[in-house]
């Protein structure tokens, strides 16, 4: 199964500094590994004002007529370090929560995993933030 995982890094307004960690993650079971599957998600779900950083995969060769810039980058131990380090932790550590929790996963329910994976990623700094957050978002919903 193809999925298509992105991440929000975040960086201080005011300083410019980025922090050590991330902020939003959204991950997505795709139907294909094609051009096509990937451009409709992006169609539907991302900003045009966006700057997208990838790997060279061939699929993603239509992206820069969606977004504002994309730059894409050999897989590499240095990329994989730096540029895509999140997306690449965030993974690895689904596959791991996924095999020690679940054992079995059937791929009409790996949505449903990676939902429930990214809602806890995306609130692991909340604590005792984490009822205000839900006021916001229950106020502005």
């Amino acid at each position: 199964m193809a999925v298509l995982a992105e991440s929000i890094p975040l960086v201080d307004i005011e300083t410019g500094e980025k922090t050590s960690y991330t902020g939003y993650f959204k991950m997505k079971v795709l139907e294909t590994q094609k051009a096509e599957s990937i451009n409709e998600y992006l169609e539907e779900n991302i900003n045009d004002m966006l700057i997208v950083f990838t790997d060279k995969s061939k699929s993603y060769v239509d992206i820069s007529d969606l977004v504002e810039a994309h730059y894409s980058e050999q897989s590499t131990k240095e990329t994989t370090n730096s540029t895509l380090k999140w997306v690449h932790i965030a993974i690895s550590n689904a596959k791991r929560n996924f095999l020690g929790v679940y054992h079995k996963i059937e791929g009409k329910y790996l949505q449903l995993y990676l939902n429930e994976f990214c809602y806890k990623l995306n609130r692991r700094y909340l604590g005792e933030r984490l009822f205000d957050r839900l006021s916001i978002a229950l106020a502005c919903s």
